[in-house]
């Protein structure tokens, strides 16, 4: 039976960094509490509910999570991990993690390999970089390093014996076989078998990871490809049409319909091997305001409908490579989680477990 794997932002907790960027006490929840609707039925703020506005330097939280999501269905955690030269950030609750051997529930990283920026989605051309990705060999046999314990921790998720490691950017890397080869080298001098390297396609879906090294590919959504003028910011009239069609007089949102992003995404299912990647919802108010991008009417049906084509894809892959991420646990502030919230309480865990507990056919 093929296995879920919720993608978890550890975002939940001040940090000094986001206190001197975002102000003292900034956490994702600043950002939650305080968006407003853009137009009329417009859900936000999208607020939780069963487990509150938490901090993940708490264990009983992290215990929490872990237990809702074994609960309904999902068999663990791909947590967000920020490496930068050496400096991580947003690490404490990994760290806790690692050090108490709780939650016994598996996990994995997904290098968010991405220049740390003032400015949000869509906008790189007018960010404030904050901390800038940068490669080297050394510091390419320095994360190995720091590696080796997760890798090496029961919990750590792998294939044939191999600890996953996902990429969010893996055509950024300069002579990324020259990686692969130290990060090879680091694990056969611990003991621990070559990581098996995962590259998301989400900036470009025309690009195959494999064909640079990658074990394979994770079809990450949303894809932008998919939706019309994602990358011009600001008005154009084409915008400002769609909107008003829609009774939305703001020509700077992007918007959306849910149920047609899906069904764009399954008549234009990328073609070469890869882990599925379905998304709950997408809604960045929270962070954008005015010129947020949008998937409006959101519904479970056809959250649930992408799961199950989801499955499918992956039925006939080796049993150990049956794994189907969701985007995500906890991104609150792109209103796209499967925590309960106010408007669908535990809807979509729901769906997740009634699509992941029946038997495969």
């Amino acid at each position: 039976m093929p296995k879920a794997v919720a993608i978890y932002l550890p975002q939940y907790h001040p940090i000094p960094e986001n206190d001197k960027w975002w102000g003292k006490g900034f956490t994702e929840w600043t950002n939650v509490s305080s968006a407003e609707p853009q137009f009329k039925g417009h859900y936000q703020p999208q607020l939780p509910t069963d487990n509150g506005y938490y901090d993940l330097r708490v264990p009983e939280t992290r215990q929490l999570h872990a237990d809702m999501a074994k609960e309904y269905g999902i068999h663990g955690f791909c947590y967000y991990h920020y490496w930068f030269s050496g400096k991580r950030l947003l690490h404490q609750p990994i760290d806790e993690v690692l050090a108490s051997k709780e939650p016994d529930f598996p996990f994995c990283y997904f290098w968010a390999n991405e220049n740390w920026s003032r400015r949000w989605e869509g906008q790189d051309k007018e960010s404030v970089v904050l901390i800038e990705q940068k490669y080297s060999e050394e510091d390419h046999r320095a994360h190995a390093e720091w590696l080796i314990p997760s890798f090496k921790d029961e919990r750590y998720m792998k294939i044939n014996g191999r600890p996953i490691f996902l990429i969010y950017k893996p055509f950024d890397i300069p002579e990324v076989g020259r990686m692969f080869e130290i990060f090879e080298e680091v694990c056969a001098e611990n003991g621990v078998p070559k990581p098996y390297f995962v590259g998301s396609n989400s900036h470009d879906p025309n690009r195959n990871p494999a064909d640079i090294g990658f074990d394979t590919a994770i079809h990450f959504q949303t894809r932008h490809n998919l939706l019309s003028e994602f990358w011009i910011d600001g008005f154009t009239p084409k915008r400002m049409i769609r909107n008003l069609l829609q009774g939305v007089i703001n020509p700077t949102l992007k918007i959306y319909d849910y149920k047609q992003y899906k069904e764009r995404a399954k008549i234009h299912k990328i073609k070469y091997k890869g882990f599925p990647c379905p998304i709950v919802g997408f809604d960045n108010t929270a962070r954008k305001g005015k010129n947020a991008v949008i998937l409006k009417n959101q519904n479970v049906e056809d959250f649930k409908a992408s799961l199950i084509d989801a499955v499918e894809d992956v039925k006939e892959f080796p049993e150990e490579e049956q794994i189907v991420f969701i985007n995500s646990w906890n991104e609150w502030a792109e209103g796209n989680h499967l925590e309960p919230c106010v408007k669908f309480g535990r809807q979509f865990l729901e769906a997740v477990k009634e699509v992941f507990s029946k038997p495969s056919i």
